[in-house]
């Protein structure tokens, strides 16, 4: 007949896994004798005013009424500085054998890209242009390029009193005094 397949080191690890198992079943029923019990009661937390946690609930006199309609749940919405659509810069850099260049504008100091597909005349470095902003791939072009041209200031015409000076004109009342004295 064979021996017994089981050696004194197997008996041994056997033995701590049996103790370890025996020293766990008593630490849990240490803890459970040693509870204060009450279950629920004593896992609440309350918040008291100032957002702190605390074990005592919220005095009833403190209690402040709040309207529904009062709460915001979102952000409001920013309003929007309109820029206007038209904008003028001068061209810092533009080379015409590859096509793209930089504009400078004039207000803010920002720098947009300019490709030759986004220009509606030929420029040159140094011209003032007008432009519009569109979101690119890599940031802010500008595109509907084209030189900028002062609008001519209007021209008031003189009135024909005006040209002949304070002398001609004749107070009122003057002509028909003349004709009904002739």
């Amino acid at each position: 007949m064979a021996k017994s397949q089981v050696t004194f080191n197997k008996r041994e690890k056997e033995k701590k896994r049996l103790s370890k198992r025996v020293e766990k079943q008593q630490k849990k029923e240490d803890r459970k004798a040693s509870s204060t019990g009450g279950g629920l009661d004593n896992m609440l937390a309350f918040v008291d005013e100032y957002g702190m946690l605390t074990d005592t609930p919220p005095d009833p006199t403190k209690k402040l009424k709040v309207k529904a309609e009062n709460i915001e749940v979102s952000i409001p919405k920013r309003e929007r500085e309109e820029k206007p659509a038209l904008r003028k810069g001068r061209v810092e850099f533009f080379n015409s054998s590859k096509g793209f260049g930089f504009i400078k504008e004039l207000d803010s100091q920002e720098k947009f890209f300019v490709h030759v597909h986004g220009l509606l005349e030929d420029i040159v470095e140094n011209n003032i242009v007008s432009f519009e902003i569109e979101r690119g791939a890599r940031g802010m072009n500008a595109f509907n390029v084209k030189k900028w041209v002062d609008a001519p200031k209007p021209v008031i015409a003189p009135t024909p009193e005006a040209e002949a000076g304070p002398e001609a004109a004749t107070a009122p009342g003057t002509e028909e005094e003349s004709l009904s004295e002739a």
